[in-house]
């Protein structure tokens, strides 16, 4: 185990945890300057672990790294995924809408309008600053990931769902929060600009990115993503669409290195790329969806 890789596991777990550095600090009895430095892969001491581990709730073998790991926090979450995708070459994500990594700025700007728009929905002042700082985080960390696959570029095969990709197009992005009517189809518009852009790439064929469109029946495997880098591989259950309110706590995210679970779903993985509709056929079906919802 690298003292780098207990570092990045400390950083997420902080984020889970929605304590501040500072907090985490005063209470190890260490300084925040001396919290970053274990975060950034600092020599860290057996004991120093075994209080972190339960500052932050979590086993000490989950800090090291060993197991499974779980985060019901998008935070916690998103840094996480952040870290893992640092040094993938290669990218499986099987179920979904989109594939985040490959969406527009105009994604990310009117989803910060929706989830800004939300906040200021809370009760009292305090909540909506709250609301407001956690957003800005998650906002960050989802910017961090686009622009880091920007300059690495690794291979992404996306088999995406076809029942998520109506049901985007019915709802807009951020679908689940109660927007202004304006923001509302504002948000519809976005949902079909990206799908248009998916059914343009698959024609496309760029090197490195691959889509494929699950039928509807396989949609109940779930949405998972399997990532490969030269000396580990890693599996991550995802419940966080990239829409979701990052204050919202729907299920909890498991990452895993464990050999049968990655094995295991790849599996399913290669098994749904046998069944999924790609190419051209898969084009044209994404074109027929979105011809459906323009007409209605």
């Amino acid at each position: 185990m690298r003292f780098t890789d207990i570092g990045q596991q400390l950083r997420a777990y902080r984020l889970e945890s929605g304590l501040r550095a500072e907090e985490i600090a005063a209470r190890l009895g260490v300084s925040r300057a001396a919290l970053y430095r274990y975060e950034k892969g600092e020599v860290i001491k057996l004991d120093t672990v075994k209080r972190l581990a339960e500052l932050l709730k979590i086993s000490p073998l989950s800090l090291l790294g060993i197991g499974v790991e779980y985060y019901n926090r998008a935070a916690g979450f998103l840094e996480r995924l952040r870290q893992v995708e640092e040094t993938a070459d290669q990218i499986l994500q099987v179920n979904g809408a989109l594939c985040y990594l490959v969406t527009s700025d105009a994604y990310d700007a009117t989803l910060a309008e929706a989830f800004t728009e939300a906040a200021e929905r809370a009760s009292g002042e305090r909540d909506r600053a709250a609301q407001r700082a956690v957003l800005d985080q998650v906002l960050s960390l989802l910017t961090t990931r686009k622009r880091m696959y920007a300059s690495r570029r690794p291979g992404i095969i996306a088999m995406l769902s076809t029942a998520g990709i109506e049901r985007l197009l019915a709802l807009g992005i951020a679908g689940a929060l109660p927007l202004s009517d304006r923001l509302r189809g504002v948000c519809r518009q976005i949902a079909a600009t990206e799908i248009e852009n998916i059914a343009n790439l698959i024609e496309a064929e760029p090197m490195g990115l691959q889509f494929g469109l699950i039928p509807d029946a396989a949609e109940q495997v779930g949405t998972f993503q399997v990532l490969r880098a030269r000396d580990r591989a890693t599996l991550v259950v995802n419940p966080f669409p990239p829409d979701m309110h990052p204050g919202a706590q729907i299920g909890v995210a498991m990452v895993t290195s464990a050999d049968e679970a990655i094995a295991a779903h790849q599996r399913v993985a290669e098994q749904n790329w046998r069944e999924a509709a790609k190419g051209a056929a898969a084009a044209a079906r994404v074109r027929a969806m979105l011809a459906a919802h323009k007409v209605g």
